[in-house]
């Protein structure tokens, strides 16, 4: 399952072991392509042990700021709070499980 970050409330990932954010708009076309590949990430087995998130870049642009967001889609990894990896632009199924295999 995939959270939604509302109100700007980063807090709920910076408490995450590990954490992948999805940084992305409704208007955003590969945003959209994206959302189903990683709801069934969220889902396998496989990264049990990494929490899932998404932020709407419109309704919450402190975040985005903060993080430097420049280009959606944007994935990053986080550990304990501290970004340990970044992916700018749209990936499919099997670069989205190496990205986050990298990680864990």
């Amino acid at each position: 399952m995939v959270n939604e970050v509302k109100n700007g409330d980063f807090s709920v990932v910076e408490n995450s072991a590990i954490a992948l954010v999805d940084f992305n708009a409704t208007w955003c076309g590969p945003c959209q392509r994206m959302a189903p590949i990683i709801e069934a990430a969220s889902e396998d087995e496989a990264f049990a042990g990494v929490d899932f998130f998404a932020v709407d870049t419109d309704e919450n642009p402190q975040i985005a700021q903060k993080y430097g967001i420049m280009s959606i889609p944007t994935l990053m990894i986080f550990k304990n709070g501290e970004k340990v990896a970044q992916s700018v632009g749209a990936i499919d199924e099997d670069q989205l499980e190496e990205f986050i295999s990298a990680q864990i």
